[in-house]
């Protein structure tokens, strides 16, 4: 390439020394170094393109290496990634897999225990409710056979003060010097017998309902207990004290 350039500027160089031409723009020049200089450059260029030819070469045989790496490393690329992506797919599958039957255990085991938990306050109720009734049932034949008690000793007692009253007033009356002491003894007796009969009553009718008011205590207890059983049920606390006096 060195040749061609130095060549060229030989030409120049005898252009410009050129003896011109009158009246034109053209000049004269040795025809034989003119020729002999573009003989030279014409040598001179198939060389250099050859050298050209070869860089060009070189260039298109780094180009297509250069393309078949990028397409190397893209393919496997690409087949890292779908591998990659492939593995996350089976593995986001296992764990969605693995979480939904967690999920159905946990579910399943929840509803086994509530379904136990249901069973033990339905039981516990309808002890709680039997012995309340059994409870009941006791109170109340005591409290009657109590009552039938005292007002059996309450009709005794003032039967017996009747007679008692009746045999007086009769011996009072038997005798004539006393006859109004007796009426009177008489009047008082059965006033008693009566005040009697009645103060007996009354106390039976406190001690009925004494015991009346007792169980109605021990029933409402019963009930609270087992509200709060409910509601500890529906709010699934988990705590039973459903019996407590």
């Amino acid at each position: 390439m060195y040749r061609v350039f130095e060549a060229l500027d030989e030409l120049g160089a005898i252009v410009e020394e050129a003896r011109g031409v009158p009246m034109t723009a053209g000049c004269v020049v040795p025809r034989g170094d003119v020729l002999e200089l573009i003989d030279d450059i014409k040598d001179a260029i198939p060389g250099e393109l050859d050298d050209a030819q070869d860089v060009l070469d070189a260039r298109d045989a780094l180009l297509r290496e250069a393309k078949e790496h990028h397409e190397t490393v893209i393919g496997q690329s690409n087949a890292d990634a779908e591998q990659t992506l492939s593995h996350a797919r089976n593995e986001a599958d296992r764990l969605l897999a693995d979480a939904k039957s967690q999920a159905d255990r946990m579910v399943a085991e929840a509803r086994n225990h509530a379904e136990q938990t249901v069973g033990e306050a339905r039981e516990e109720a309808a002890r709680t409710l039997a012995n309340a009734k059994r409870e009941q049932e006791s109170t109340v034949a005591r409290a009657k056979a109590e009552a039938d008690r005292l007002v059996d000793s309450g009709n005794a007692s003032y039967d017996k003060a009747v007679q008692e009253g009746i045999k007086e007033q009769q011996r009072l009356v038997a005798q004539t010097e006393v006859v109004q002491a007796a009426n009177a003894e008489s009047t008082r007796l059965i006033d008693a017998a009566h005040a009697e009969a009645d103060r007996l009553r009354g106390e039976c009718d406190i001690y009925v309902d004494n015991k009346l008011a007792e169980f109605e205590d021990y029933l409402n207890g019963t009930l609270r207990s087992v509200g709060r059983g409910r509601h500890q049920l529906r709010t699934g606390a988990g705590t039973h004290d459903y019996v407590q006096r």
